[in-house]
């Protein structure tokens, strides 16, 4: 089969390699009908995610029909269409049992080597590093989907792939960030990046009772797409005076009840401390860029919440702790727990209360794959969402 390979930074190829089999018996086999390249595959792509090898098969969004499966998968036929959560969960043990299914104990046989790193390990992720399991992705023409007797989700026929393809992460991880936010009618909510997830965060903080979303963002065709859903912009690159100090003149010097950070680890800027994060990166004496962190610690109000869908890889500098103790906030992130989200996310699209495929900006063929890759870390091509039929 053909699939999208990581051979070092900057270097993803399509490859021909062996077709997956099955390896246990609550395993399925899906034939993938729809992928897509996730803004969190450019930390593989740049390289600052640890421990990916060369040959590794990328992708974490994905859905297909099940070509095959284990004894064990009793809540699955063949032919099924299917959507497969990023993260994969066992269903038992004491994590997946209180639905923190990201957290689950027992996806990931590599789990040493995030405890290396962070202390605990996550859960088993697809696509994304030894360290998160090892697990081969979905940008491909088939893939093994493990403990699907607990993960995939059936699709209803009068639904397209592409309504329902983001289910398996930036819908579910949009609405987590929203949700995390504890929203109350009327709040006024801060989204920092307006990439797929930002969107999506925007879109479910308005679903919850948000009655403003400011977002911000460098990127023309991005900020348009917030504008887009309802959200008002505010122009990273060119808006003066800071940001901070423009979210407090737009919040009446409150400050937004609730801040998300949809970036992560590769922040952009063009401050000193943004220059002096990028220095420090690229040296490899920081792991992650935290420039739209700690404006969300700075602009939220006293006793507000921040948020933060967006991945981080290590260790931050400048960390501004001390706001953060001062003003009483709360602070939540980590892995989605896609498989909670799944049922009440299918239902909002079903009864037409959101289309997730308004983020798509590109379709493309799997040949394309390496293409796609160099434009969206670019930001070119008014790209937003890509997504594949393998």
């Amino acid at each position: 089969m053909k699939a999208a390979c990581w051979f070092g930074v900057g270097d993803v190829r399509v490859e021909d390699v062996p077709d997956p089999v099955l390896l246990n018996p609550r395993d399925a086999i899906v034939k993938v009908t729809l992928s897509a390249i996730c803004g969190s595959d450019l930390h593989l792509y740049n390289g600052y995610i640890p421990t990916m090898a060369e040959g590794d098969i990328l992708g974490h969004e994905f859905m297909g029909e099940v070509v095959e499966k284990g004894e064990g998968v009793r809540n699955l036929q063949i032919g099924d269409r299917v959507v497969v959560p990023f993260t994969i969960a066992c269903g038992a043990c004491f994590f997946c049992k209180r639905g923190l299914v990201s957290l689950c104990d027992n996806s990931n046989p590599n789990a040493w080597m995030a405890e290396k790193l962070y202390g605990y390990s996550g859960s088993g992720l697809f696509g994304y590093s030894h360290m998160m399991g090892g697990y081969a992705g979905g940008q491909a023409q088939y893939v093994r989907v493990p403990f699907a007797d607990v993960g995939p989700v059936k699709v209803p026929a009068g639904l397209t792939d592409e309504q329902v393809l983001f289910l398996s992460d930036i819908f579910p991880t949009g609405y987590m960030a929203a949700e995390n936010c504890g929203i109350q009618d009327g709040d006024v909510i801060a989204v920092w990046g307006c990439g797929p997830v930002g969107l999506m965060a925007i879109r479910s903080a308005f679903l919850l009772g948000a009655s403003r979303v400011i977002a911000i963002d460098e990127v023309a065709p991005r900020l348009e797409a917030a504008r887009r859903i309802g959200a008002e912009t505010i122009d990273f690159g060119t808006e003066e005076p800071s940001v901070v100090e423009r979210l407090h003149q737009l919040t009446y010097g409150l400050g937004p009840d609730a801040c998300i950070d949809a970036v992560g680890l590769e922040a952009h800027g063009h401050s000193l401390i943004a220059a002096y994060d990028r220095v420090k990166q690229a040296l490899r004496l920081t792991t992650d860029r935290p420039l739209a962190l700690r404006q969300a610690i700075q602009a939220c109000r006293k006793g507000g919440t921040v948020s933060v869908p967006g991945v981080y890889g290590g260790f931050i500098d400048k960390a501004p702790v001390g706001a953060f103790f001062s003003k009483g906030l709360t602070l939540k992130g980590g892995q989605t727990h896609v498989h909670r989200y799944l049922a009440p996310l299918l239902s909002r699209i079903e009864r037409g209360e959101v289309d997730p495929s308004f983020v798509i900006s590109h379709r493309i063929g799997i040949d394309e794959v390496p293409e796609a890759y160099a434009t969206f870390e670019r930001k070119a091509d008014d790209a937003i969402k890509y997504v594949l039929r393998p």
